[in-house]
């Protein structure tokens, strides 16, 4: 079986792409779609964030895209985030095939990623990682038994987050805006509040006994 990884470069996942590679025996690592010159039977596309034209998503039998909601629901960008400051501890993570309509290909698998609701974001980006990980390799196993399915039900969508979205309100408390500290990156998009004129950055890290 062929396969292949592809995800955009300087990004979370790049710390965790060399590991499923090995896991999958050494297969090879794009950066961007229009270095990729061979034919896949799967191509793994993870954390990319780059548009694919149909052409390049022929020349493989299976593009996947492993996405953090119970599609239909929760398109769109960043949905374990999203859902997280919901309150969500228990997140449904669908892996599908990739379609140029955004996040509406065919479901081949869905798991569920258990939180315990005090993770911070390196924590959320490893257990991410890992069920990523996990759904991939399942599907390499087991790919003539898994069946594909259409969504189904009705479609919901996050939008991207920015900086902005790190904001803290200085009029609630920290407990009630824990789940945005637990999602805020402390060197791209630290918390910050603005208080008489000022900006001030707040970074999060849990003491270890």
């Amino acid at each position: 079986m062929k396969l292949a990884l592809l995800t955009s470069p300087d990004q979370w996942y790049c710390d965790y792409a060399a590991e499923l590679s090995k896991k999958l025996g050494g297969i090879p690592i794009y950066n961007h779609h229009s270095e990729i010159e061979d034919s896949y039977d799967v191509l793994f596309i993870l954390s990319y964030h780059n548009k694919i034209d149909e052409k390049s998503l022929k020349k493989n039998s299976y593009n996947l895209v492993i996405h953090e909601s119970d599609l239909p629901q929760g398109k769109g960008w960043a949905p374990l985030f999203w859902q997280i400051l919901e309150g969500r501890d228990e997140i449904i993570v669908s892996l599908i095939e990739a379609s140029n309509e955004i996040d509406s290909g065919l479901v081949y698998i869905k798991k569920t990623l258990k939180l315990n609701g005090y993770e911070l974001n390196n924590e959320l980006r490893k257990k991410q990682a890992e069920i990523t990980m996990d759904m991939c390799l399942e599907f390499v196993h087991n790919f003539n038994t898994i069946k594909a399915k259409p969504q189904d039900g009705e479609e919901s969508f996050y939008h991207k987050r920015n900086a902005e979205h790190s904001r803290l309100d200085i009029t609630k408390s920290i407990k009630e805006q824990f789940n945005l500290l637990r999602i805020v990156d402390n060197e791209n998009y630290p918390a910050f509040f603005d208080i008489d004129g000022r900006r001030y950055l707040l970074k999060i890290e849990e003491v270890k006994d």
